[in-house]
């Protein structure tokens, strides 16, 4: 029963009472039919709503786009050992030759083209760090593939919020997200 699920829904009791609802990074049309109709009637009810980035900022995403690159000068190809990138680079190889047979006919339709997906999602690759390369790998799966523009969790709901006029806001920047991950040591990757 969807009355029955879990939430994911805390409630702060004051007047009017505020809400925390904890989101996953996954393309939307996974989850919505799991999201319980009290978080659902929670978010329309809102009148101010905050994410955790704003996904909706040019700034936001231009700079996660910058703090997933190796120092100017470097590659990928200087800090990984040379059997790992072969591979890496092979599998890129076979994604790419895969992706037109992984899309479908909806993306298709609406103009998506295999190339242009591809590198969307891994261009310029070999000037990325490398847990940022382990991430965008875990997302190159046929899974993946077949649900890219569809927008996550996340995103959605910061979009329907813009739509309904709701005042939005981010509670971390980027950096707070980026400097953990890139001060990882390469075991750690």
């Amino acid at each position: 029963q969807q009355s029955e699920l879990n939430s994911f829904l805390w409630t702060i009791k004051r007047d009017p009472p505020s809400y925390f609802f904890g989101t996953i990074h996954v393309p939307y049309t996974r989850v919505w039919d799991f999201v319980p109709e009290n978080s659902k009637k929670a978010f329309h009810q809102s009148h101010i709503v905050y994410f955790e980035l704003d996904l909706t900022d040019p700034y936001t995403i231009s700079a996660l786009t910058s703090c997933q690159l190796l120092p100017q000068g470097k590659n990928l190809q200087d800090v990984l050992p040379h059997d790992i990138y072969r591979r890496l680079k092979k599998h890129l190889e076979y994604v790419k030759l895969m992706m037109p047979s992984w899309m479908t006919p909806d993306q298709q339709g609406r103009g998506l083209y295999a190339d242009y997906l591809f590198n969307a999602i891994a261009g310029n690759w070999e000037r990325k760090r490398p847990v940022w390369v382990m991430l965008m790998v875990n997302s190159l799966t046929e899974v993946d593939i077949k649900s890219r523009g569809v927008p996550v969790l996340d995103l959605y709901l910061a979009q329907e919020a813009e739509r309904l006029r709701k005042q939005t806001g981010a509670v971390e920047k980027v950096e707070e997200q980026c400097h953990p991950l890139n001060g990882l040591n390469f075991s750690q990757v």
